[in-house]
C-alpha cells in the first residue's frame, strides 16, 4: 500500500523539493503553482517553510504557503485527488486559495486570473549589470521602492543567496544616465534545457516610463538563457496592465491563463 506523507521542511532542509521541482520543470512555461525559482524567492525569510510530499520516500509534489495560498507543482502522474484532500486537511480559516491542487469542492476564483508569459531566446541589447553584495543594498532600495509595503532588506537579499536556492538566482539591475538604481529583475535557473522563471521584477516609481523595467528583463532573460534555460517564464494578475505591457514589450507572449481554487464562501 502506498503512503502519502507530507513534510514540512525548514530552509536548509528545502534540497530535495527543490530537486524535484528542477526535475519537474518543462522545457516551455511551467505547469502547477510552484517553480523552484518561487521556492528561492520565498527563501528570503529565516524562518521559510516549505512543504514536500512523497509516497514511498518519492517526492510527489512541493509547494508553500504564500501568505493565504497554498502553492504546490505535483509530479507528472501523481495522484491530484489524494493531494488535494491532503491539502484539504492541512489549510485552515483565511488559507483560502490553492495554486495548483483542486481542493474539494473549491471553485475557482472569478475575481482574479493570472497571466503565463514566456519568452523565447533571442539577441537582446540590454544597460543591465549583474547584482552581487557590493550592489545588494541598491536592489533591494529598487524593490522596497517599486512594492508598496515591501521590508525587503539587503539582509534579505543575503539569506536568500545563502539558501539551498542561492545558486539558482541570476539578478540584474538597471541605473539611470546619472547612476540612480531605477529597475531590477532576479531570474531562477531550473537547469539546462528548462524554463527559466523571472520573480520579482520592480522599478523605482520615480524612474518609470524610460524603459529601465525593460532592460532589467532583457538583461535577466539573457543570462538565464547564456546559463542554459530554453525559455523564460513570468505570471503576473491580468488586471496589472502595467506589468502585462512590460513583458509584452520585452517580447512576452501570454500562453495560458490560471485562475487560482478558492474556499467557498459562507452563505
Amino acid at each position: 500500500m502506498i503512503s502519502l506523507v507530507r513534510r514540512r521542511l525548514t530552509s536548509a532542509e528545502t534540497g530535495p523539493a527543490l530537486r524535484a521541482l528542477r526535475e519537474w520543470t518543462p522545457p516551455d512555461a511551467p505547469e502547477g503553482g510552484v517553480h523552484p525559482g518561487d521556492v528561492g524567492w520565498h527563501l528570503r525569510y529565516d524562518d521559510a517553510a516549505v512543504l514536500l510530499w512523497t509516497e514511498d520516500a518519492l517526492p510527489v509534489a512541493a509547494g508553500f504557503l504564500d501568505g493565504p495560498v497554498l502553492r504546490v507543482t505535483a509530479a507528472p502522474g501523481a495522484d491530484l485527488g489524494a493531494l488535494a484532500a491532503d491539502a484539504d486537511e492541512l489549510l485552515e480559516p483565511g488559507q483560502d486559495w490553492s495554486d495548483g491542487l483542486p481542493v474539494p469542492g473549491w471553485g475557482h476564483d472569478q475575481e482574479e486570473s493570472w497571466l503565463v508569459m514566456s519568452w523565447a531566446p533571442r539577441p537582446v541589447s540590454s544597460r543591465a549589470e549583474p547584482v552581487g553584495a557590493a550592489t545588494a543594498a541598491d536592489r533591494a532600495l529598487v524593490h522596497r521602492s517599486a512594492f508598496a509595503g515591501s521590508t525587503f532588506s539587503v539582509g534579505h537579499w543575503d539569506t536568500m543567496k545563502r539558501s539551498p536556492a542561492g545558486g539558482m538566482a541570476v539578478e540584474t539591475l538597471v541605473r539611470t544616465p546619472s547612476g540612480a538604481p531605477a529597475a531590477a529583475a532576479t531570474g531562477w535557473f531550473a537547469g539546462v534545457g528548462r524554463c527559466g522563471l523571472l520573480e520579482p521584477v520592480g522599478t523605482h516609481p520615480d524612474h518609470r516610463g524610460h524603459g529601465h523595467g525593460r532592460d532589467a528583463v532583457l538583461g535577466t532573460c539573457a543570462a538565464l538563457v547564456r546559463l542554459g534555460a530554453s525559455a523564460v517564464a513570468v505570471l503576473t494578475p491580468s488586471s496589472n496592465e502595467a506589468a502585462v505591457a512590460l513583458y509584452r514589450s520585452a517580447g512576452f507572449t501570454v500562453v495560458r491563463e490560471n485562475r487560482d481554487r478558492v474556499r467557498p464562501r459562507p452563505a
